[in-house]
């Protein structure tokens, strides 16, 4: 474990977290569990396991149990359902979310960003439309969206005795977002992706706690721990909080990935998508063979309301050479499960 550079940080950090975990369930406004080759890989779940530089995203407190120097450069997509339209040819709800991020850490430190464009189509009610702009063409019209998020990070810990490290990523956010309603015959998630956004800033905070026993581990995340407000009216949106909770079983000790380790994790709050509100849970596992050269993963994610859609995934890393890694990941499902791709370059000493 490690000492951060003043001990407010461990104060704030634990009475924030209990405060956060008596609050209500509440719904929020990104796509929060998409980013990470590795943990797409496994199929999310990631909260307990988060020893890479994506640990400022997952849970900050992972990043006491990572390498001494860990750097990631990944880009992805993932979408629901698998297409825009039925066999039928008739537009249907959906939604995607395109990836970019780049992070950096050691024990005591990580800095990263993180880029998140999610797009949905809904196709509007025959009563009619809220007011926004028109196109005309096609037989129906539907409601196009375009979020926008940029988030740069600094991530601190702290331990707290020899079994508990609570984190803290402190955040820039610049977003916005975007609606457009046009005929259905023309729309898609392309359409929606290339809708203008302007973007505002606004400053906010994560927390994270990992509690390690022996070859157990125990995560909470909590994000947005200051829920952040963007525009106003029918623009205005609210970045809500949302905590999520993990446990994992590796082999692997402190700053050394194990060469197996399975995990688990849950959504404590919903998330709202064009597809109604989710709340996931998740199983994963990772292996790493020939002398940690290569690794393999696999894991499956179901949202547990509003209709069981469910993912399956599976990735791999491969080392270029000592210390330098190529990360690939796929997930697939159902026709209303997750699809979508990651890929990312990590050097890890």
């Amino acid at each position: 474990m490690f000492r951060a550079f003043s001990t407010f940080v461990p104060f704030v950090s634990s009475v924030s977290l209990a405060l956060v975990i008596c609050a209500p369930a509440v719904a929020r406004a990104q796509a929060t569990d998409t980013i990470g080759v590795r943990a797409q890989g496994m199929g999310g779940a990631f909260t307990a396991v988060a020893d890479d530089a994506t640990a400022s995203w997952w849970n900050p407190a992972g990043l006491a149990g990572g390498a001494y120097f860990n750097a990631l450069v990944e880009t992805g997509s993932h979408r629901v359902p698998s297409a825009d339209r039925t066999a039928a040819g008739d537009l249907q709800s959906a939604w995607r979310a395109d990836t970019r991020s780049y992070s950096v850490a050691f024990p005591a430190l990580g800095l990263s960003y993180y880029r998140v464009q999610v797009s949905e189509i809904q196709p509007l009610p025959s009563t009619g439309p809220p007011p926004a702009v028109r196109q005309e063409g096609g037989a129906a019209e539907v409601r196009l969206r375009s979020l926008v998020l940029s988030q740069f990070g600094a991530t601190v810990g702290q331990s707290i005795g020899s079994h508990l490290v609570v984190g803290s990523t402190f955040k820039l956010v610049s977003a916005g977002d975007a609606f457009l309603v046009q005929a259905g015959g023309t729309a898609s998630l392309d359409t929606a992706a290339a809708i203008a956004v302007s973007e505002e800033t606004h400053g906010g905070l994560d927390m994270g706690a990992m509690a390690v026993f022996g070859p157990a581990r125990l995560g909470l995340m909590v994000r947005n721990l200051t829920e952040i407000e963007f525009g106003g009216g029918l623009d205005g949106f609210t970045l809500k909080r949302h905590a999520r909770v993990g446990a994992a079983l590796s082999s692997g000790t402190r700053g050394v990935v194990g060469s197996a380790t399975v995990a688990v994790d849950a959504d404590l709050t919903n998330t709202t998508t064009a597809l109604g509100d989710e709340r996931r849970v998740s199983v994963g596992a990772e292996a790493w063979i020939g002398q940690q050269r290569f690794g393999i993963r696999g894991g499956i994610s179901t949202n547990t309301i509003s209709g069981r859609r469910t993912s399956f995934s599976a990735g791999a890393s491969a080392a270029l050479k000592k210390g330098m890694y190529v990360d690939g990941e796929v997930t697939g499902g159902t026709d209303e499960g997750r699809h979508g791709w990651g890929t990312g370059l990590r050097v890890t000493f």
